[in-house]
């Protein structure tokens, strides 16, 4: 793997790794607040504390370029695709949206939506048989 790769690699890395503990405290945390629901509050929760947050950063690396590379791989990539990879569907939807490739964005949906719970599916019926 060349150098810089590897660095980004690593800076990635450790983002990601502390983007999956805040995301487990988080879920946990709000999870506990309603203890008898069987819908999924601490998930939906991350993934919209997520979208909220990979909007605003993305927002200032695209119109103030005022956080270096390595920085926006650290907070971007690493934390928040540790914290939810929802909040990355989201802001890339976005990004079509704004540029009116919105075949893009129904196509995105489609796709990972559908083809992902699918996916999950044939995973668990898989899991069954072998």
């Amino acid at each position: 793997m060349e150098r810089m790769l590897f660095t980004e690699f690593l800076i990635v890395g450790a983002g990601g790794f502390l983007g999956s503990g805040l995301r487990f405290v988080t879920t946990v945390y709000v999870q506990r607040l309603f203890p008898d629901s069987p819908f999924p509050y601490g998930t939906a929760t991350v993934n919209i504390i997520g979208c909220l947050l990979i909007g605003y950063l993305g927002a200032i690396v695209m119109t103030r370029e005022v956080i270096d590379p390595a920085l926006r791989l650290f907070l971007l990539v690493g934390i928040l695709g540790g914290f939810t990879t929802f909040s990355a569907f989201a802001f890339e939807n976005l990004l079509f949206a704004q540029d009116s490739r919105f075949f893009l964005v129904l196509l995105n949906v489609v796709v990972q939506v559908v083809a992902g719970f699918i996916a999950a599916w044939a995973g668990f019926q898989l899991a069954r048989f072998i």
